[in-house]
This record gives C-alpha cells, structure tokens and sequence, in this order.
C-alpha cells in the first residue's frame, strides 16, 4: 500500500501541476480551463466516496483496486491523446473516479481491516510516511519527462510506470482481512451482516463525535488546499523572489512527513485528539505569523515549517481516529461519507482564497485559513468532549 500510494499519488495527482501549463498551450485553452478539469476530477472522487466505501465493507479491496488501477492506467492513456477541452474534462473525470478506487480512502480501508488497535496506528504511519515523498519524487521526475519529451509522451511514460507497478501489486497482495477468510472459523465478533453493518453506519451518523471530526477535518482540508494553492503567491507578495517562494513552499511535502512521525511518537503519551488539536492550533498562529514575519527570509521559513508541521496530520488522525470509535466492520463506509464533504471543501477552498485575495489581498486570506485551522481544532476537541452516542454493535469500540 506504501508503494502503490506513492506511484497513485505522484501520477494521478502531484504530475498535474506540471502537466497543466503545456496542456493549456497545446490545447489553446486558458490555464484556468485546465484547473477546472482537476476541480471536477475531484468532485467525481467525492461522489463515488461513499459507493466505493460500501463497496470495500462488503467484499474487501482487491478487486476494486485492480480495476480501479487497470482503469486509471488507460485513462492516462487517453489523457495523452485528448485533442480538446470536453476530452480532457471527461478524462479527468474519469481520473477522479478511480482514484476514489485506488487512492487514501480505499488503501486505510484495507490497513485498518487488516490489522488491531495495536498495530494499525504504525501501519498507518508506514504508508502515509512513504507515500508522503510522492511529491518530492513524481513533481520532478514528470518535470524533466515533459522538458525532454513533451506532455504526451510524459504521459505514456507515467502510464506504464503505474500500471507496472500497481496493478500487479493490488492484484497479488491485497487480500481478505484475516476475520474475512472462507477458509477459517470467524470470530463471533466480526461476523456481521449487511444489516450489522448498516447499524454501525446509522449510529455514526447520529453520533456528536463524528459531526464534530467532519467540522474539524472538513475547516482543515479547506485551509491545507488554500495555503498549497496560495503560499508562493503570499511569500513572493511578501517581497521574496518566487525562486525562493517556490523553494520553501516545498517544504512543505517533507514536512507532512514530519508532522505524522510527531503525531504518532507523542500519541503514545498523550490522548491523539490533544496531539491533533495542538498541532492545528499552531498552524492556526503560523499562518498569521506569515503576515507579521514573514517579510524575512527567516521569519518565512519558521512560519512555513510550523504550518508544514501539521500538514499530513489529518490524513492519518482521521483513520485512527474512526477506527478507534467505531470499529472496523463498516468502517470504509463511514470514512467515504465523511472524505465528501472534506473533498468538496478542498474542491472550493482554492476558489473562495481567490476571492478574498480580489478583494483585500493576502491578508485576509492568512486569516481566513488561520480562522480554519482555530475551527478545526475546537472540532477535535469538541470530539473528544462530546457524549457517547446509543449503544452500536459490539465491534464498534468507544473511546
């Protein structure tokens, strides 16, 4: 999952931003025409979230990734041949479709089926650790593909390079969570019914907790794709050259790295919803400090690296923390309903920045992902406080 993760990400996701530009020019469209193929790319992921979840609860993973995967690869095919807009939307849609078959969402649905409450917080972090360098790999590799060759055969390279590498391993490796097998008594615990399983989901959906991590994860979504759209733009505003802007701006790939290893050494001492909400109440002071110190050469860099800290943090708090309460029969079905409002939250941060930056500039852009970062952890804490929900199936445990 590590491996596939970071070839999924670094093809699917993080080669757009280099692909966009000469696509624009070969197809004498706007760049801004570009980017709206990627925002509906992302709203066909948040559609198909909870399908894919329901989906994954019932028969497991690994035929819905290799087909996801097998789909995708030709689908980057086809995107090297688009001659026109509508071509490009429809490919890209269809991008935004197997990635909710391939990406985070169904990956964590496997990881946490797969293993306990012990070990699945370092399972976890493995693949989100490794899959975290897909951006400091892929952005650099599809850069020197497109200077030397060109988009389109750029991407027939990346093509191959994904379906060599993940269909073979989403075919031969992901199997059955060991409480799943045909061939082997099942615990009492796990052996659950659709309507067991539809029980969990209603509980999940009734219960205060989960409204208050979808208000958390969905404010801090909104705030991490505002500041990776609009930090280089802020830094340069700021007077730093964009080399430098572009630079630092970077960081902020290796830092989500950073971020995850922190959160899952302190969650052994203390209580995750703290760990999270601390981290998100200093990005919140971070990206305000941007605006005061950011000025400096060093002040950029500390604020950035603050900010950075808490960067990949959600995207491995939220499956501990699912897992944690509601157990793991149904577990894919209820990340799926909450990835889409986060999704659509990510899909229109970028579009909502843009309009604060048309009337006021960047400070009230600072502002407004600040004031996120503050919503989103008052959620997670919010989460930890509220009270427990009426009593779900046994497989669902309460913390």
């Amino acid at each position: 999952m590590a491996v596939t993760q970071t070839v999924g990400y670094g093809v699917l996701y993080y080669s757009f931003a280099v692909l966009m530009r000469p696509i624009a020019v070969t197809l004498q469209v706007s760049t801004a025409t570009v980017t709206g193929a990627m925002t509906c790319s992302i709203l066909a992921g948040a559609v198909m979230a909870v399908p894919v979840g329901r989906w994954l609860d019932r028969r497991g993973g690994r035929a819905l990734m290799t087909t996801g995967s097998l789909a995708a690869t030709g689908l980057l095919v086809a995107w090297s041949q688009v001659q026109q807009a509508w071509q490009l939307y429809a490919v890209l849609i269809g991008i935004g479709v197997t990635g909710a078959m391939v990406l985070y969402e169904p990956a964590f649905a496997v990881v946490v089926s797969w293993f306990d409450s012990v070990r699945r917080p370092k399972a976890l972090l493995g693949v989100t650790l490794v899959a975290g360098f897909a951006s400091a790999i892929f952005l650099p590799l599809a850069g020197s593909l497109v200077d030397r060759y060109g988009w389109r055969t750029a991407l027939l390279v990346l093509a191959v390079v994904h379906g060599a590498v993940t269909v073979p391993l989403h075919a031969l490796v992901v199997r059955k969570a060991p409480h799943l097998e045909p061939d082997g008594p099942r615990p009492a615990a796990t052996d659950r019914t659709a309507g067991d399983r539809a029980a969990v989901v209603r509980a999940a959906l009734r219960d205060a907790r989960f409204w208050a991590m979808a208000v958390a994860f969905v404010a801090h979504g909104a705030a991490m794709t505002a500041m990776t759209f609009h930090l280089v733009g802020l830094l340069t505003d700021a007077g730093h050259p964009a080399t430098f802007a572009a630079t630092v701006a970077g960081l902020l790939g290796v830092l989500s790295v950073t971020g995850r290893i922190v959160l899952t050494g302190a969650q052994r001492r203390i209580r995750m919803t703290t760990v999270v909400a601390a981290i998100f109440a200093v990005q919140a002071v971070a990206a305000l400090s941007l605006l005061v110190v950011g000025g400096s050469r060093l002040g950029a860099v500390i604020g950035v690296v603050a900010f950075g800290l808490g960067f990949g943090v959600a995207s491995l708090a939220a499956p501990a923390l699912l897992a944690d309460r509601y157990g793991t029969v149904a577990y894919a079905t209820i990340a799926g309903s909450l990835s889409v409002p986060i999704t659509l939250a990510r899909a229109g941060a970028p579009l909502g920045a843009a309009a604060l930056l048309t009337d006021g500039g960047y400070l009230p852009v600072a502002v407004g992902i600040s004031g996120a970062c503050l919503v989103a952890a008052a959620g997670i804490l919010a989460r930890a406080a509220s009270p427990s929900p009426l009593p779900s199936p046994a497989d669902s445990t309460h913390v």
